[in-house]
């Protein structure tokens, strides 16, 4: 029997989602495609509470959403506005000065949120309004931190700045509380193998009015990731090239799923079982790599082990020992945390089994834990939290 995985992504999958990517051959040229196509891009749009955007489904991964996100909006040269705090808005960063685009980095540590205020200034003083587009990753997989989307917009409004907006969803959407229209967000990117709880495989965004309007004088290079090439062909239900189409029937599923529960009800089982987990590493004597409660992401936790010990070590005894995969610490904090992904299909129990597994392992490693503590105060914060919710659903 496979053992659940707490990695932040991909994630566990449920059965009737596993079953809905593997479907016959099918004519993606049909109808039946079409009528499989827009149900798809409508449940996403409603996950996003983004009404006024066009979603697409490009076949590839978030990195790719980033790549779709600037190549069709901005040309050779222009300025982009991004902070640094983490791998992932780092490797966003990269993939922009690789394309050409002059990149403001803001330095944050790792552990820390964006930091809007900085960005404001920085958009205040560009009067000429050079920037053409601000970065901002929501979620920070690699650090556990969650930043303030709107307190972005707000930057921006108040520097009276007209630069588009680009969120980094990925770890987010489907998962946290996201709001495409209320934040003023231009683009947003996720994938498929995070919220949505599929296989790898789809880039997921959505493009606003105006960040449409700008594709039309972008001029960086772009063929695969073309905007418009889509647009036109998604009209008609059909795809510029051949479409992942398993990976589509089974997003319209994925999203039907995640309406049936309800979205804030979505949000508050994350929440609910990030809360345990936080539990869990506060008596272990553990602290997160996130620099305080307010920027604790509801999707993955980042634990700081004490100086001097190697975190790999967990996730290697705990693959090698117990079959269970954890994730490592990346860039500047490799061999310093190890991450527990606590997002898609996961439950209180489905957490507690991952957490007793911690336990045994850093037990093992002779780490000064008594074994059953953390999943005791998980267990408080999940009874406690259960009892609150079967009330509420009456």
């Amino acid at each position: 029997m496979q053992n659940p995985v707490f990695i932040p992504g991909p994630t566990n999958m449920p059965e009737y989602l596993r079953r809905a990517v593997d479907i016959p051959t099918l004519d993606h040229r049909s109808s039946a495609f079409a009528e499989m196509l827009a149900p798809a891009m409508a449940g996403v749009r409603a996950v996003l509470k983004a009404a006024t955007s066009e979603v697409f489904l490009f076949p590839s991964t978030g990195t790719g959403g980033w790549e779709v996100a600037i190549s069709n909006t901005l040309s050779p040269g222009d300025q982009v506005l991004a902070a640094r705090h983490g791998m992932f808005s780092h490797r966003w960063i990269d993939l922009c000065q690789r394309h050409g685009l002059d990149v403001e980095i803001v330095e944050a540590p790792w552990g820390a949120g964006l930091p809007a205020d900085r960005y404001e200034a920085i958009l205040t003083a560009d009067k000429s309004h050079r920037i053409k587009a601000v970065l901002a990753t929501h979620n920070e997989t690699a650090t556990g931190v969650v930043s303030d989307i709107a307190a972005v917009r707000r930057a921006l409004d108040a520097a009276g700045h007209p630069a588009l907006l680009l969120v980094d969803g990925v770890s987010s959407i489907g998962s946290m509380d996201f709001r495409f229209d209320e934040w003023g967000i231009d683009i947003a990117v996720t994938g498929s193998q995070k919220g949505f709880m599929l296989p790898p495989g789809l880039a997921i965004v959505a493009f606003s009015p105006r960040a449409m309007a700008a594709t039309e004088s972008a001029r960086l290079p772009r063929c695969f990731f073309d905007i418009r090439d889509m647009a036109k062909t998604n009209a008609a239900g059909l795809y510029p090239y051949t479409p992942p189409v398993g990976l589509i029937h089974g997003l319209k599923l994925a999203s039907d799923a995640l309406l049936a529960e309800g979205l804030d009800a979505v949000f508050a089982r994350h929440t609910r079982i990030a809360s345990g987990v936080r539990a869990a590493a506060s008596a272990w004597g553990l602290s997160l790599c996130a620099q305080s409660p307010d920027l604790y992401s509801q999707t993955v936790s980042a634990i700081r082990t004490p100086a001097g010990f190697n975190a790999t070590e967990i996730v290697t005894r705990a693959a090698r020992v117990y079959d269970t995969a954890f994730g490592t610490g990346l860039g500047e904090l490799a061999g310093k945390v190890f991450r527990f992904g606590h997002l898609g299909q996961m439950s209180d129990l489905m957490a507690l089994s991952g957490l007793s597994v911690l336990e045994m392992c850093m037990a093992d490693l002779g780490l000064p834990i008594r074994l059953g503590s953390g999943v005791a105060a998980a267990q408080e914060i999940y009874r406690a939290t259960a009892e609150r919710t079967l009330q509420r659903a009456a």
